[in-house]
């Protein structure tokens, strides 16, 4: 029976080590038009970034581009793309993603240009919602890993 409660002890001792997570680091944004937003971009616990949702928008012009579902998509990825590699990381450290449609119906159009960003497939979850900040058809959040 003691045997078998120094294992418990020391499984629990292992498993509060390994998950004892960091403080959350709130970093400042690299976009200078967007240091007064009431977010922070990316925000890191341990080596987990959590990055807020991105719209179609140039961040030169602060405009949504023009060209429908498949031109905001490509540049709502550009911007993670921007947003990953100030933090030195890429495409292939995202592991999760939220995407949000304004119209269910752009599914297919979006997720052609989707699939050329994310050949590793990281889990995502896809719904449509109306009013997305904006004016934008897509917003997408993601989670990376750093290694």
């Amino acid at each position: 029976m003691k045997r078998f409660f120094i294992l418990i002890v020391i499984s629990f001792s292992l498993i509060g080590c390994q998950t004892k997570q960091a403080d959350p680091i709130f970093h400042k944004t690299h976009e200078p038009k967007k240091e007064n937003a009431p977010f922070s971009d990316i925000v890191q616990v341990g080596d987990l970034y959590f990055l807020a949702g991105q719209v179609g928008m140039n961040q030169t012009t602060r405009k949504l581009v023009e060209g429908g579902i498949t031109a905001e998509t490509k540049q709502t990825l550009e911007n993670i793309k921007v947003v990953l590699e100030h933090h030195d990381m890429d495409m292939n450290d995202v592991v999760k993603c939220t995407v949000i449609l304004s119209d269910i119906e752009d599914f297919a159009a979006f997720n052609e240009v989707y699939k050329t960003y994310f050949p590793q497939k990281p889990a995502r979850t896809t719904f449509a919602a109306k009013g997305l900040a904006v004016g934008a058809k897509i917003e997408i959040e993601c989670v990376a890993v750093k290694s």
